[in-house]
């Protein structure tokens, strides 16, 4: 990311406790958070959180969507897209991308992660703290690659895929929209129906009609 001087941070959850750690160490001076729940004077670093912001950013700042959900993230994106707001990518000092990757708007990389070369990671994209995409794979949008999460050379994610913490998808295995791979599972073959996969190979436990509610 080209550094910016402040960053509008969207919610105060676990991930945006993340994501303010990296921008700090990738140089950005200043922080605020924006949180439905935050307390009077609540701050994190030293930074306030408040409740709502409704002015334009200043200049030299930036807005990052920080819900670790996919479906609160894509709502934070809208908000943004609405206030005007800039959306920054936030790559961490630690982290490694590959000659020719591509990051969207409002995508986050964390803490010694890597995205390979020619790889593609959509809107608003998180791949967390470890995880790693490797060479050629191709994100869409709103998805989270959690913690030590991998997914291997060629793979193909549909919007909304969140990998659990470890989860691995081996190389040039195709998920579709709307899935849900459980901690530690293993992908060994495409997955087309929308659902929670767990176990190693991951196997489907909810039903489509379950995830219904996430809408597609």
């Amino acid at each position: 990311m080209s550094i910016c001087k402040g960053l509008l941070i969207l919610g105060c959850g676990g991930h945006a406790r993340s994501v303010a750690d990296v921008a700090l160490a990738a140089g950005v001076e200043s922080l605020l958070f924006i949180d439905d729940n935050a307390d009077p004077g609540e701050e994190f670093l030293g930074f306030a959180v408040q409740r709502d912001f409704s002015q334009p950013l200043p200049d030299d700042w930036m807005c990052l969507p920080a819900a670790g959900d996919n479906y609160r993230r894509q709502a934070q994106v809208i908000k943004a897209r609405q206030a005007q707001w800039p959306l920054a990518t936030l790559i961490s000092p630690t982290a490694t991308i590959g000659r020719g990757a591509v990051l969207d708007a409002g995508s986050f990389v964390g803490h010694h992660a890597h995205v390979g070369p020619m790889a593609r990671v959509g809107t608003a994209g998180i791949i967390n703290t470890a995880a790693v995409v490797e060479h050629d794979c191709v994100l869409g949008d709103y998805v989270h690659v959690s913690i030590n999460a991998a997914a291997a050379g060629r793979s193909r994610l549909g919007d909304y895929v969140l990998l659990g913490a470890g989860a691995t998808v081996i190389d040039s295995v195709v998920l579709a929209d709307h899935i849900t791979i459980g901690a530690g599972g293993v992908v060994i073959n495409s997955i087309r129906l929308r659902g929670t996969y767990v176990g190693v190979p991951a196997r489907l436990l909810d039903s489509p009609a379950r995830d219904a509610w996430h809408g597609a």
